[in-house]
């Protein structure tokens, strides 16, 4: 069966369930606009998701579905997959356990499989715990490699997004000192045509101009603040815009970002992780959305951890998670007139 775009039909993973996600799943589902844009399914634990309920909204009813097409998909009713039966030794609110981490695995993967079986439009994920899935016996550093490696994607890239405003990173999780050399004026490239296809496809943006941050003060100022920009990422501008691809730097990072804001680019390639997630977060630190590009399924996440110390208060914000859901619809309608 393919998804109906009338709506289109999203899997909502729960995340560590002794995290925030069941807490959130709920503030964001009792939002009655959710409903106008999508069908959400939530992949998760039943009796987690009932902590929630009773505590946030005991009004809200849960409606069991054995796969998506048998949701009901109605503001007020809480359409759940249950994918795990924990033990109460397993729900306490900050202690992941072995259990638990491996049922937050399993509500990934299973969205995984209904995504390429086109059961559902998209994936929206809920923070996960990188201790979580070492206890469950997954070496992953996070959702990107995890989704990367079952959907068999050897290009991605992670986006993150508030708005108008975003940032594509170069490179991610790794130490400063080891930014300049990961950089590749090949991998640059690759990037590059890798977001003007996502601005196209996900977004609406075809043709729209990308701005390359430089790695170095003032973009090194000539080289005398580092080679960086001259040995690679100005060759890789040059190389990409020989191919026809819409982008221009690399520019001074203290003046990119204030340009991006006024609308002058449609995204900005940066360096490395606190460079773009600074002005990011600086900006949208409520409402960001982190994207993976490059995938062949939709995927969607929150900007934020477990927050182990807010579980259970009832005192998470689901504007991250609730944005989340509303751009992967987004995506979703757009794919659907490909």
């Amino acid at each position: 069966m393919t998804v109906s775009m009338d709506r289109p039909i999203l899997a909502l993973t729960m995340g560590d369930p002794v995290g925030v996600g069941p807490e959130i799943m709920v503030k964001a589902l009792v939002d009655a606009r959710i409903y106008q844009v999508c069908r959400p399914l939530v992949l998760g634990d039943r009796s987690a998701l009932e902590l929630a309920r009773l505590a946030l909204d005991p009004a809200l009813k849960i409606h069991v579905a054995d796969r998506p097409a048998a949701g009901r998909y109605q503001h007020g009713t809480l359409d759940l997959m249950p994918l795990s039966q924990l033990a109460p030794r397993d729900l306490k609110y900050g202690r992941p356990t072995s259990a638990s981490g491996a049922a937050m695995v399993g509500y990934i993967l299973t969205a995984i499989d209904l995504a390429l079986a086109e059961k559902v439009a998209g994936l929206v994920t809920a923070p996960i715990s990188k201790i979580s899935m070492k206890l469950s016996g997954y070496n992953y550093p996070g959702h990107t490699e995890l989704l990367a490696e079952k959907t068999n994607t050897s290009e991605f890239a992670m986006m993150l997004a508030g708005g108008e405003f975003r940032v594509v990173l170069a490179t991610i999780h790794c130490a400063l000192a080891e930014v300049p050399k990961r950089l590749t004026q090949e991998g640059l490239v690759r990037l590059f045509a890798l977001t003007a296809r996502a601005l196209d496809r996900d977004f609406g943006l075809a043709g729209a101009p990308l701005g390359v941050a430089a790695l170095n003060p003032h973009a090194s100022e000539d080289g005398m603040f580092g080679h960086e920009e001259e040995e690679i990422i100005i060759p890789a501008v040059k190389e990409a815009q020989a191919a026809g691809l819409p982008v221009e730097g690399p520019f001074p990072a203290d003046t990119l970002f204030w340009r991006h804001n006024q609308g002058e680019f449609a995204a900005i390639i940066c360096m490395y992780h606190d460079q773009g997630l600074i002005p990011l977060k600086l900006l949208h630190f409520m409402d960001g959305v982190n994207v993976t590009l490059g995938l062949p399924i939709i995927r969607t996440s929150v900007d934020h951890g477990t927050a182990y110390d807010l579980a259970g208060t009832g005192k998470a914000a689901p504007d991250s998670l609730k944005a989340a859901i509303v751009m992967a619809a987004e995506m979703a309608q757009r794919r659907s007139g490909e």
